[in-house]
Order: structure tokens, then sequence, then C-alpha cells
């Protein structure tokens, strides 16, 4: 498969998640998350896959990978590498404090007619003049706007990657996605446009589903406070995600919005 089949497979990943759940899911998977001292190093792969975290579809393209420093700095990823199945990079923690690293997709969606054939495209807000062709018809347009994130922590677990941008699905901590524990129940908001966000459905899935015969995911409905809570059952590496569609576009072609927030925790053992 080459580079740009790829990166159509993954945008469209990314822009129908809202519209159903998907045998293949997004992620990150740090190789650590929780770190003693400045100078040590980690590495993440970023793929699209049917089985948590086992990368057997195709990669997560690092196009939009930005990496938040604690002191609100952007720092530049190293080693960056893009596979047949995942995408790699290594990242120096020289800070103490927490780190955030997202992958973010603001892209559109387009579906329409030309020559009495069904045609589709997707790619960047700035693309769209000249994506779709000028004979097209019953052009329907939907805005697509998603982050797939996890966090590290150097010494005490700190909260400034965590101010929200107002765009979009954004999750901020009650309780500190470093400092999870297996038998401990985690409390989370969920913002949507920087307020609270009522009635979102949370999914959150234990990794290593490969081998299990059912996935063991966990269910929660954020309330009027835009909080939801999860009761760890094991230590682990977990897979959450939420959805949502709407009319609030920021592109005035694009009549749907679709939303999607994606992270990878690990809880550790008491």
């Amino acid at each position: 498969m080459n580079l740009k089949l790829i990166g159509i497979a993954t945008a469209l990943t990314l822009c129908l998640a809202p519209l159903a759940a998907s045998a293949h899911k997004t992620w990150l998977h740090p190789s650590g998350t929780v770190f003693s001292d400045t100078g040590a190093w980690m590495t993440v792969d970023a793929a699209v896959s049917n089985d948590l975290f086992y990368f057997n579809h195709v990669p997560l393209r690092l196009d939009g990978l930005q990496v938040t420093a604690p002191d609100g700095s952007r720092v530049a990823p190293q080693n960056s590498a893009t596979g047949k199945y995942r995408s790699v990079f290594d990242l120096e923690l020289t800070q103490q404090g927490t780190y955030k690293l997202a992958v973010v997709n603001h892209g559109m969606f387009a579906q329409y007619q030309l020559d009495g054939e069904n045609k589709r495209w997707r790619g960047a807000p700035a693309e769209f003049k000249t994506g779709i062709p000028a004979a097209a018809t019953d052009v329907e347009v939907s805005e697509s706007l998603g982050s797939v994130e996890t966090f590290a922590t150097v010494g005490s677990p700190t909260r400034s990657v965590f101010k929200p941008s107002g765009k979009g699905i954004e999750m901020v901590p009650v309780t500190h996605p470093n400092d999870l524990y297996a038998g401990e129940t985690a409390t989370f908001q969920l913002l949507l446009d920087g307020k609270p966000a009522a009635g979102l459905e949370v999914e959150i899935i234990p990794g290593a589903s490969r081998y299990r015969d059912q996935p063991e995911e966990i269910k929660a409905v954020t309330g009027a406070d835009g909080n939801f809570q999860v009761k760890w059952p094991h230590a682990g590496m977990y897979w959450l995600e939420t959805t949502s569609t709407d009319e609030l576009t920021s592109l005035p072609e694009a009549s749907k919005r679709r939303l999607s927030y994606v992270a990878t925790l690990e809880v550790l053992p008491q």
C-alpha cells in the first residue's frame, strides 16, 4: 500500500468515526507514561487497527502530531518513521511535569454525483475548492475535527497542557491521567467547544483485545457537568473514545460536523 492510500485510509477512519462504531480503532501507544527524572526517553507507536494495541491494518500518519511540553511549548519528536502497519516516534523528556501527545485532524469529507456516478472526496479545508469538480451535483459536505492523544509525566503531574482550546471535544481531567490505579475510580470532564458536554457516550476498552473473546468494554455517559467516571478493573493500557455529530460547522461549505476524541491511558497496579 503506497503512502497516498495509507493517508486516505487513515483520514477516512478519523472522519467517519462519529457515524458508527468501527472495527478499526485509531490509537497512540506509548512505551511508558510515568518517569522519575528528566532525560528519559519514550517511544510511541501510532496505528489504525482491529485489535488494541496490535498493529494489523494501516499506520496512523503523523502529519498532525503535536507534542506539548509542561511549560506549554511545542516539542519536536525524533526518529519519526511510517511503515506498512504503524508509525513510530521517539521523545526525550527534558522537563518536569506532564506532556500531551496528540495527533490532531481537521478536515472535510464530501459526497457528490458526477456523470451519474457516486463520488467521494476528503482532504484539508484549503483543498476543497479545487477538490470538487465544477460539474458535480448533489454535493454534501461535512467537517471533521478529532484528536488522538496520550500523556506522559516526569516527576509530579502538572495540568498546564490541559488548558482547553475551545474547539471540538476535549478532555479536562479531574483525576490526572497519569495518576490512575487498578481498583480506583477516576473522574474526567469532556468539553465541547469549551463548554461541558452533556450526554456524550464514552467507550473504554482494555488493551490486548486480540487475546480475548470479548472486548470487555466499559460504557459511561457524561452528566450535565460533562463529567463521567471509570472504575479500573485491572492494570494495563486502556483505549477511550467518544464521538458526536452536530451542525455547528466552522466552514461555510459544510452542513454537518463530525467530532471525535480518543485517548490511551495507562492504569498502574496498586
